[in-house]
């Protein structure tokens, strides 16, 4: 399989090149309503930002931005990112979101925002731990009821990141070099595993205490795999979470970090949160 030294990152200003980042869109998605040129296209020309992963001259990953305004200040809305199902897992998202934050500063913006699914574990791990981004609001339902290939069956709840790119370091959180023995114990959500190792969420914990500092949550390792073979446990935890995650943000929490979990027999990873 190609590696990700091949793979070519550029920005897209062409409206053949966007009608490609349509195609791929839909394939991704399995949709017919994909993002239409003329809208990107239109985008670009004022402030946006469409980047392509090519390999060997073919487009296999895309990733669209465009401006927002909060009634103060400028910001670029990043709106979706999708790579072809063959090239997953490979570092190309990453790629991308580098290359969205360089042309980002040259157009003079200080902020990305974007929201994702927070039980999907590989997106948790790339926004929070790698790029450094931040959260404290969840969006219930964010998107309504979607029907794509990607997030049918269940609530489209999403957190909303904030990506400070003037910032070089990663926001340090108090989790790291933690034993996984004390963050399992200590995670407000606790799961039991059923056929195949299928984590289900079992009972929740107590919010920390005002003089703690750091809380962990979990979230299953393969989330998709659940939802596509058990939709009562990726619906018991997408509301564990909606209401875990709800709570400790109403109460001045964030999320700055994620914990990645290597041993097999633990089906979960861990969100670390800090106290603003």
């Amino acid at each position: 399989m190609t590696n990700t030294h091949e793979i070519a990152i550029r920005s897209l200003h062409r409206i053949e090149e966007l009608e490609e980042v349509r195609k791929l869109e839909s394939a991704i998605w399995g949709e017919t309503d994909s993002i239409p040129s003329h809208q990107t296209i239109t985008a670009v020309k004022n402030g946006g930002l469409v980047i392509g992963a090519y390999c060997e001259e073919k487009l296999i990953g895309f990733q669209y931005s465009f401006p927002g305004f909060n009634g103060q200040s400028a910001y670029l809305c990043s709106h979706i990112l999708g790579i072809d199902e063959q090239f997953r897992n490979k570092g190309i998202g990453e790629k991308l979101k580098s290359a969205q934050r360089d042309e980002a500063i040259k157009l003079g913006y200080s902020l990305i925002t974007w929201t994702y699914d927070p039980l999907e574990s590989v997106n948790g791990y790339l926004n929070i731990a790698k790029l450094g981004g931040v959260c404290s609001t969840y969006i219930p339902n964010c998107y309504g009821e979607m029907e794509d290939l990607l997030n049918s069956g269940i609530p489209s709840d999403r957190f909303l990141v904030e990506w400070h790119i003037g910032k070089k370091e990663k926001t340090d959180s108090n989790g790291q070099g933690l034993p996984l023995d004390f963050v399992i114990e200590n995670s407000l959500i606790q799961w039991d595993a059923i056929e195949e190792g299928v984590p289900v969420p079992s009972f929740t914990l107590p919010l920390p205490e005002q003089e703690c500092d750091t809380a962990f949550v979990a979230i299953p390792k393969d989330f998709r795999t659940i939802r596509a073979t058990n939709i009562q446990a990726a619906n018991e935890w997408r509301m564990k979470t909606r209401d875990i995650f709800s709570d400790l943000f109403q109460q001045g929490w964030q999320v700055t970090d994620f914990m990645k979990n290597s041993m097999t027999e633990i089906p979960v990873q861990f969100y670390v949160l800090s106290r603003k």
